[in-house]
């Protein structure tokens, strides 16, 4: 069985992230309700001019972002992957959604999840079940 390993990283800026152990443990139970297995994750914080060379580079965009999720799962059951996150954009967007940082974190933190375990937020529809599972994982949180 492959490890579960959930790991925060930062590059290129500094951040710390809080509650990093209530933290992994609301992202594997989130996981393991869609019925999948969490592996090797790792969350990297980084600038938006990282993630705007890293949405150059791999996925030929030349826009910001808040998230680009890489899925490095081998296994069908096993959820394994690199998910960047631009702290910019998160803070940029909580003061827009008048929402608190913390909050805006943990949003996208699960919608990188999201993204490894199937989900896709093409389309309407598709962005409509995507919040609505974020909603929902925001609000099994206890901590």
């Amino acid at each position: 069985m492959s490890q579960e390993k959930i790991q925060f990283h930062s590059e290129e800026i500094t951040y710390i992230l809080k509650q990093k152990e209530h933290i992994r443990k609301w992202i594997k139970a989130s996981i393991r309700e869609e019925g999948k297995i969490p592996s090797e994750i790792s969350f990297i914080f980084c600038s938006d001019a990282y993630l705007l060379n890293i949405n150059n580079q791999y996925l030929h965009h030349d826009t910001y972002t808040d998230i680009i999720t890489f899925d490095n799962s081998e296994e069908t059951d096993l959820i394994a992957g690199d998910i960047f996150i631009s702290i910019d954009r998160i803070r940029e967007n909580a003061v827009t959604f008048h929402i608190s940082e913390k909050d805006e974190v943990h949003r996208v933190l699960i919608h990188g999840i999201l993204h490894l375990l199937g989900y896709t937020d093409k389309g309407n529809e598709h962005k409509n079940l995507m919040t609505s599972k974020e909603n929902y994982y925001l609000s099994s949180r206890t901590f």
